[in-house]
C-alpha cells in the first residue's frame, strides 16, 4: 500500500498563498466534523498516529498536505466543517481559509467528500456539494464508518447519495479496527490514482 507524508501545516491565508505546493498535483480532503478524516488519513498510510485522532469535534484547524508516495500526488485534508461550539470569528477565519483554497489560482484536481454512513444527507454536505459543483471540481464521495452501519443501511445510504451525485462513483470505506476488517481503503487508493490519470 501507499505511504503518506506529512508535508507541510497551513494555518492562515498568507502560508497558504505562498505554499509551494500549490503548484503539485492534489486532491482535497472535506467533510464534517467528527466524519473520522484523521482515521481515513491514518488507515490510507497503514500507520496509527500520521494524523491526530480528537475525540472533539471541529480540533483540526489547519490544511495538512500529504504526499503520497510513490505516486506523487498530494491529499490536503481540510478543516471539518458544521461544528457549531467554535468561536463565529474562528469559524469565518477557517471558511476564508478553505475557500480561498479551492477557488485559489491553484485549485484541487478533485474533491474526496466524506460522508458519515450513519447520517441522512445533510444540508452543509449537500452545500458542499453544490459548492464543488460551481467550481467545476470533481468529486468523489466517500461513505465513511461503515463499521458502524448495518448492510442494509449502507445500501439505503448509497441510494440516497447516488440520486444527488449520480456523476459520481461512490466508495463505502471503513478505516478502524483489525487490518482484516476494513473495507474500501484499496478501492480508495485506486480511485485517487484514477483522477490523476485522466487528462
Amino acid at each position: 500500500m501507499p505511504k503518506l507524508i506529512l508535508e507541510s501545516t497551513v494555518y492562515t491565508l498568507e502560508q497558504l498563498c505562498s505554499s509551494p505546493l500549490l503548484g503539485h498535483p492534489q486532491a482535497a480532503l472535506a467533510g464534517r466534523s467528527n466524519v473520522g478524516k484523521s482515521s481515513l488519513i491514518n488507515a490510507l498510510a497503514g500507520q496509527k498516529h500520521l494524523a491526530k485522532v480528537s475525540s472533539t469535534p471541529g480540533k483540526t484547524a489547519s490544511i495538512n498536505f500529504y504526499r503520497a508516495e510513490p505516486e506523487g500526488f498530494y491529499l490536503a485534508d481540510l478543516p471539518g466543517y458544521g461544528y457549531a461550539r467554535r468561536g463565529r470569528g474562528e469559524r469565518r477565519d477557517w471558511s476564508r481559509l478553505i475557500r480561498e483554497y479551492l477557488q485559489g489560482a491553484n485549485p484541487p484536481l478533485a474533491l474526496v467528500l466524506l460522508l458519515d454512513c450513519r447520517l441522512e444527507p445533510q444540508e452543509a454536505d449537500l452545500d458542499l456539494v453544490a459548492f464543488a459543483r460551481s467550481m467545476n471540481l470533481r468529486l468523489l464521495p466517500v461513505l465513511t464508518k461503515a463499521d458502524q452501519c448495518a448492510r442494509r443501511e449502507q445500501e439505503s445510504r448509497r441510494r440516497e447519495w447516488a440520486l444527488l451525485v449520480p456523476e459520481a462513483h461512490l466508495l463505502l470505506v471503513s478505516s478502524v479496527g483489525p487490518a482484516s476488517s476494513r473495507i474500501g481503503l484499496e478501492e480508495l487508493w485506486a480511485a485517487l490514482r484514477l483522477l490523476f490519470q485522466r487528462p
